[in-house]
């Protein structure tokens, strides 16, 4: 029972990650699924337990398997496999499964997410970001930034922002969102070697 639990409470969590991986408003998911906004809002904040005509639509707007929404606890081989997800052309790898607190994901940022004026979103949470491969350029209330490989951005997600190619070729980072409140806290030491 402990699991069936854990598996419900964590699809509330995993609704709002796909939304905002989607860069959505929950009032354009109620349009699309015809699921009232404030059922919407209850599903995500765990306020109200799923049902299955609740989540295929979602799975469909969100276009992942239901399984993906669901996460049950898998049998038989016991190695973690974390399944892409792919969301307007956006390719999102989790790297954690924990339900709440900070999710580590890699994201790949197709090419053609691209755009001279895009329309900046925000929301609750807190933002890591690290650059593997490409240039992201991350807008960020009135600056427009472009970070390469190697460079970090961290940010609260309450201010307008938006991130995609910066050259209009793939991008890929690490990234790592929470809570409000929560951030990444970074340290080193210089060894003098």
């Amino acid at each position: 029972m402990d699991d069936f639990d854990g598996v419900i409470s964590a699809i509330g969590p995993r609704l709002r990650a796909l939304r905002v991986a989607a860069d959505v408003t929950l009032a354009a998911v109620s349009d699309r699924t015809g699921i009232p906004v404030s059922t919407l809002s209850r599903l995500e904040s765990g306020q109200r337990k799923p049902s299955l005509e609740l989540l295929l639509p979602l799975a469909k707007v969100y276009d992942v398997p239901l399984d993906d929404i669901v996460d049950a606890p898998e049998t038989g081989d016991p190695r973690v496999q974390f399944t892409p997800v792919t969301t307007n052309g956006v390719t999102v790898v989790p790297l954690t499964r924990r339900a709440g607190g900070l999710q580590a994901f890699k994201q790949i940022v197709p090419g053609d997410r691209y755009e001279e004026n895009p329309r900046l979103g925000s929301h609750e949470g807190y933002h890591w970001i690290y650059v593997l491969n490409g240039k992201l350029r991350l807008i960020l209330g009135d600056k427009d930034l472009v970070l390469g490989p190697g460079e970090v951005a961290e940010f609260d997600t309450h201010l307008p922002h938006w991130f995609g190619s910066a050259d209009r070729r793939p991008v890929e980072y690490l990234g790592i969102f929470g809570p409000q409140g929560e951030r990444m806290h970074v340290k080193a030491t210089y060894s003098g070697r």
